[in-house]
């Protein structure tokens, strides 16, 4: 297997969705198949927080939602759970500054995609050399998601990143809707990713839509 190339990283991480079990609102396939049919171009595994599954049941429910991705040839990836990720055979994973480092998960995993959160230049840079296929930056709004999110960055670091002539493709992350995502793609970000925004969704399908429109992205 060969690593995807920076610009194809680009394509995939257009619209971005991020769910676990404890943050959908509608039960968790059901979400994800409606963003599916509205058009996600990549998403995340993310069973973390209060009454997040484990074990058996985080594995069966990975399963289930890895093959949904698979009917609409959108990769897969898993957050922060190598072992789970290497037993799915997951097409990437994501992790934080507080995981195991870059480099190790690059060498557990091999070609597959590797996302790394980044708050600040240094992390970007550090994270580039470690191999990451992409870098997730925020929060770029307030968010209720994430409880141990870190301060409202707004679009600051992806213009820093992108004025010291890093390539590295960039997702943006935190608080970000239909109404305010594209100050991302004007600061140099390849993409934006939601958690609530379509999980928390009545009608998960009409958000995503509503997020490609304002992406002006054919779905």
């Amino acid at each position: 297997m060969e690593r995807y190339s920076a610009e194809k990283i680009k394509q995939l991480l257009k619209l971005y969705f991020i769910m676990g079990s404890n943050n959908s609102k509608l039960s968790p396939e059901e979400v994800l198949t409606q963003a599916l049919k509205g058009g996600i171009t990549i998403f995340q595994y993310r069973e973390k927080g209060e009454n997040a599954l484990s074990g058996k049941e985080k594995m069966e429910l990975g399963k289930r939602l890895q093959q949904l991705c698979k009917e609409f040839s959108v990769p897969f990836i898993v957050n922060d759970d190598i072992d789970l990720a290497l037993e799915l055979d997951a097409d990437g994973v994501h992790i934080g500054q507080d995981d195991e480092t870059a480099e190790a998960v690059r060498a557990k995993i091999g070609a597959k995609i590797l996302g790394v959160s980044a708050h600040s230049l240094e992390e970007v840079e550090l994270a580039v050399r470690a191999g990451a296929d992409y870098v997730g930056i925020g929060p770029i709004y307030h968010t209720n998601t994430k409880k141990d999110a870190k301060e409202v960055r707004g679009t600051a670091l992806i213009t820093d990143v992108r004025r010291q002539d890093v390539t590295i493709p960039i997702v943006g992350i935190g608080g970000i809707t239909a109404a305010n995502a594209a100050p991302v793609f004007h600061a140099g970000g390849d993409g934006v990713a939601v958690i609530s925004e379509i999980s928390g969704a009545n009608q998960p399908y009409a958000n995503t839509q509503s997020l490609l429109n304002a992406l002006n992205i054919e779905a």
